[in-house]
């Protein structure tokens, strides 16, 4: 499994505004743009979704933007995904009891516990985390010349 693209470019986003948020300072989506390279429009899209999911929120201004909605530990990447792609996983297709063999049902089985392992991941992933993840990866990828 995968994320998609509009979830990557969505979490790209909300680390950006996790980054910002103890200052409450809206961010423009143009500088949300230019630092992960997204396209404009189509990152305009993805926050319009965001906000109507509660996981951000705009002020309309000239000083205006967006904002997290909630504090960054408060928002997972399940929340997320689920915003940007749907609310569920797909699960399985419904299934025919009388063609149903032992083999499909062990498949089917399989498939809905793959299903709740991705969510149980994405579930352990606060915007928090990933900034931590970040941050750490930061201070250790600084090279030093003499």
């Amino acid at each position: 499994m995968e994320l998609s693209g509009k979830c990557e470019y969505a979490l790209l986003a909300l680390i950006e505004l996790a980054r910002g948020h103890s200052n409450g300072e809206p961010q423009q989506i143009k500088q949300l743009a230019d630092r992960q390279n997204i396209p404009d429009r189509y990152l305009e899209q993805l926050l319009a979704t965001l906000r109507r999911g509660g996981i951000v929120r705009s002020v309309r201004g000239a000083r205006g933007g967006y904002l997290l909605a909630r504090e960054p530990w408060q928002i997972s990447m399940q929340d997320v995904v689920h915003c940007i792609d749907g609310t569920e996983m797909q699960r399985t297709e419904a299934i025919d009891q009388q063609s149903v063999t032992i083999e499909r049902q062990i498949l089917v089985d399989i498939n809905v516990e793959l299903c709740k392992a991705v969510e149980d991941v994405l579930a352990a992933y606060s915007l928090q985390d990933l900034l931590e993840i970040r941050e750490n990866r930061a201070s250790t990828d600084l090279m030093y010349y003499i």
